[in-house]
């Protein structure tokens, strides 16, 4: 069973972004992204890449961030 993971620290975004997790963003208790992965953050903005040309650029300091998480299952 899969759960959501909220991303907080820098060591999160890192491991969403090598894994290549889902990721789910909310804003003002909205979903402004679904099912896209990291491809970049630094400490003001997150960059989820959803398709070839779906690219969005979130400001940390404005959404939450949650990585599906499949516990005992890794990525190869």
């Amino acid at each position: 069973m899969a759960y959501n993971r909220k991303l907080m620290t820098d060591q999160d975004f890192q491991e969403a972004l090598e894994r290549q997790t889902k990721i789910r963003v909310f804003q003002d208790d909205h979903v402004v992204d679904s099912g896209g992965a990291i491809i970049r953050f630094d400490d003001e903005v997150v960059v989820i890449q959803s398709g070839v040309s779906e690219i969005s650029y979130l400001k940390r300091l404005h959404c939450e961030f949650f990585a599906a998480h499949f516990p005992g299952k890794r990525k190869i």
